[in-house]
């Protein structure tokens, strides 16, 4: 017998009841899918082609109290009484679509902004963080480097010091925004080897001897997503953001938030794949009946959602703790793991539902099969996580 109180499952009844979201989480729910089905949901496939979206979309994401969201009012946010759901939903809603043309450039803000608020000075807040809050101002997040990858300890991106400058040689890679950058929060080698040498730089782009220019391959995904070299880029020390040589305590927290945000991309991601997969099985006819009555079909669904439903309850209990004020690091890169390959099953699978349906026409399942993986190496290796919880466990 059918179970009549089940949710309807489409992209929200997908989504396991959380005792943990308030009304205040479904009224910010609201007000984002408001924002991304009036401006972006309508330019998507031009803007997925053309793989790049208009400067004007930062302005309009500032004035809908989205780009600000989380950061201090006196700057220009909406205020600091946010959570680590705020930040999940937004990242939800945004990869509802199946596209993460936007996301990461919009997101940026999150964990490039606050060191440089809790860090800098009066005079870089009014410079840097306010004209980023309002959409006038670009800012990236200069971390990943082509020989460093996800082992943040073998940076070699330098910073000097003579005199009151650094003089900051070095490259980077694969950051989000990079091309459209007017700042760069980078991670810099002051000390010797290792976590302990590493400090925060803000890095204005049109100092003399910064070049830049896009990745050659993912311009499919992002346009804006770019290398970065320095070459004898004059830095003055009035830059350093937060302890020099201290710099990884500040990476560190940063690099929770973004795996938070990366796992409820997948996972938002994956929730679309199986709608779609389950509203063209309930409509195909094969051999005189929908393809959803076919025992290998349905058993495919069902793996699908169980997967899903294994994630969102390892997300909602890792939130809670994490807001209890622990930091259970192995955990966070456990479920990174689980969610991005969730979210590859998911996508095979649902692909395989579709057939030849998912290569025609505007069709989400398509676009997500092809930035899925980008997902499992992006934000920590499925490799590197794995170990770091094995070392976190004390293996």
């Amino acid at each position: 017998m059918a179970d009549h109180t089940a949710p309807a499952l489409d992209f929200d009844g997908l989504r396991p009841p959380s005792p943990f979201l308030t009304e205040r989480h479904d009224a910010w729910r609201t007000q984002l899918r408001g924002f991304v089905d009036t401006h972006i949901a309508p330019n998507l496939k031009d803007w997925d082609a053309a793989s790049d979206f208009p400067d004007g979309l930062y302005v309009e994401a500032a004035k809908a109290g989205i780009l600000g969201m989380g950061f201090r009012e006196d700057l220009g946010g909406t205020g600091e009484d946010i959570d680590l759901w705020d930040r999940i939903i937004f990242a939800e809603e945004f990869f509802r679509l199946g596209s993460g043309v936007v996301f990461a450039d919009l997101a940026t803000p999150w964990i490039a902004l606050p060191p440089i608020i809790s860090g800098g000075t009066p005079e870089m807040l009014e410079r840097v963080a306010r004209p980023v809050l309002a959409g006038q101002k670009k800012i990236a997040f200069a971390v990943t480097e082509p020989g460093g990858g996800s082992d943040v300890s073998a940076f070699t991106t330098t910073a000097e010091r003579k005199g009151d400058v650094f003089v900051v040689n070095g490259g980077k890679t694969l950051i989000s925004g990079a091309m459209k950058a007017d700042y760069l929060l980078t991670a810099v080698r002051t000390g010797g080897p290792g976590m302990g040498g590493l400090s925060m730089l803000l890095i204005e782009t049109d100092r003399a001897g910064v070049s830049r220019g896009p990745v050659p391959g993912l311009e499919w995904y992002n346009r804006n997503n770019g290398w970065l070299k320095f070459d004898n880029v004059e830095v003055p020390v009035t830059n350093l953001i937060g302890v020099e040589n201290r710099g990884f305590s500040g990476l560190a927290g940063q690099f929770n938030i973004e795996r938070f945000s990366g796992i409820s991309a997948t996972l938002a991601m994956a929730r679309t794949c199986i709608a779609e997969a389950i509203a063209f099985a309930r409509e195909r006819q094969t051999f005189g009946k929908r393809l959803i009555d076919h025992q290998s079909m349905r058993h495919k669904i069902v793996e699908m959602i169980q997967r899903l439903k294994a994630a969102y309850a390892f997300l909602d209990i890792l939130v809670w703790r994490f807001q209890r004020g622990e930091t259970p690091v192995a955990d966070l890169a456990l479920l990174k793991v689980q969610a991005t390959t969730t979210l590859e099953h998911c996508a095979r699978e649902s692909l395989q539902v579709l057939g030849g349906r998912a290569y025609t026409g505007d069709n989400r399942v398509e676009r997500i099969y092809r930035e899925a993986r980008i997902f499992v190496i992006g934000g920590g290796s499925e490799e590197i996580l794995r170990d770091l919880a094995a070392k976190q466990m004390g293996f």
